[in-house]
């Protein structure tokens, strides 16, 4: 394996203290950039970690004093705006300085759930029927579009904004959850279909040639029947609650293997479809007559040590610090499409 100089580009805020004595590691607000660059460290790389705010002189004079092979790209928004994380990808791309993860045209198009999602139905992958509301619309339901329903940030990932609530079953509940996104979350909002049954997600490694991971599921059998099945930021992301609730993550079971193949072939498609490179998780929903409904695309995913996509890909024969170098590697070998 050679040696690389790598540059990790992190949030101001996450970058790991140089003494990590004293600190629960798995409990950590930066405990993904963490467990990347000190298994990169391990790994024999040299590594640099450089806190990003709202800086894009601060990236192009690393680049210039480090002269890094490769930027590990671990930044989920610019200036705090999750949508311009594919101008930071962009400006790399322009200064052609390598980077893991996601192109910007892959980012672009994946980040609009409502683009994606039109996207996909041209190409007939399944998924729920949906509308959008913008800030300022009068809420309108389409008559082919029935209840339960639920709603959505549109640009918005890790499922915030998502609770029990935005579930709706009527017309009222609905316009009052489409006011919560519009004004607390700050953005437009996507209303879906509510499929009851299973959340799925399926990680997907690599540029052309992909690597497929186990279908892997969000266990939720333990909450009581009066709670929807969903993955809300409580069940996300507070460990309290996942205790309370027996809520876990592992691989899917009672999946047969002619439907596991088939899940596994149109996650690939969503993939190409929406020109995704790098690493990427799929987000799926499974009916209780095993019908599957692609909900969404998530272009650089959380890459922490015993996450979903990490253990997924640890389950399919892809230990961690293998995991990290096929990132690296995927990195360096994606180039632009310059047929355009």
């Amino acid at each position: 394996m050679k040696k690389l100089r790598i540059l990790g580009l992190m949030h101001d805020y996450l970058v790991p203290p140089t003494d990590t004595s004293g600190f629960d590691l798995a409990t950590v607000e930066w405990k993904t950039e963490f467990d990347v660059m000190s298994t990169l460290i391990d790994m024999g790389h040299d590594v640099y970690q450089l806190g990003i705010n709202d800086e894009l002189g601060k990236i192009q004079e690393a680049i210039n004093k480090q002269r890094p092979h490769i930027a590990f790209n671990l930044l989920e928004a610019f200036n705090e705006i999750s949508s311009f994380d594919q101008n930071l990808v962009a400006y790399l791309e322009l200064l052609r300085v390598p980077y893991t993860g996601c192109n910007s045209r892959g980012l672009l198009l994946s980040r609009d759930k409502a683009l994606s999602k039109k996207l996909l139905a041209y190409h007939k992958i399944p998924i729920p029927d949906f509308t959008v509301c913008r800030i300022g619309q009068t809420v309108r339901r389409p008559i082919n579009i029935q209840f339960p329903l639920i709603v959505k940030s549109l640009t918005q990932d890790a499922s915030i904004g998502i609770s029990q609530a935005s579930v709706v079953h009527d017309h009222d509940k609905l316009r009052e959850r489409i006011k919560f996104i519009h004004n607390h979350i700050g953005t437009d909002a996507i209303i879906e279909r509510y499929i009851e049954g299973r959340e799925l997600y399926v990680g997907i490694l690599g540029n052309k040639r992909l690597t497929t991971f186990p279908i892997w599921e969000l266990k939720l059998s333990k909450m009581p029947d009066s709670m929807h099945r969903i993955a809300t930021d409580r069940v996300k992301w507070n460990s309290k609650y996942q205790r309370k609730h027996g809520i876990d993550a592992g691989a899917a079971n009672n999946i047969s293997p002619a439907l596991t193949t088939t899940i596994q072939q149109v996650c690939r498609r969503v993939y190409r479809t929406l020109d995704l490179s790098g690493y990427a998780r799929i987000d799926l929903r499974l009916d209780n007559e095993n019908r599957f409904y692609v909900l969404e695309a998530n272009p650089n995913p959380q890459i922490s040590w015993g996450e979903d996509f990490a253990e997924s890909a640890e389950f399919g024969g892809l230990p961690y610090e293998a995991l990290l170098q096929r990132i690296l590697n995927n990195g360096l070998a994606w180039k632009p499409d310059y047929r355009g």
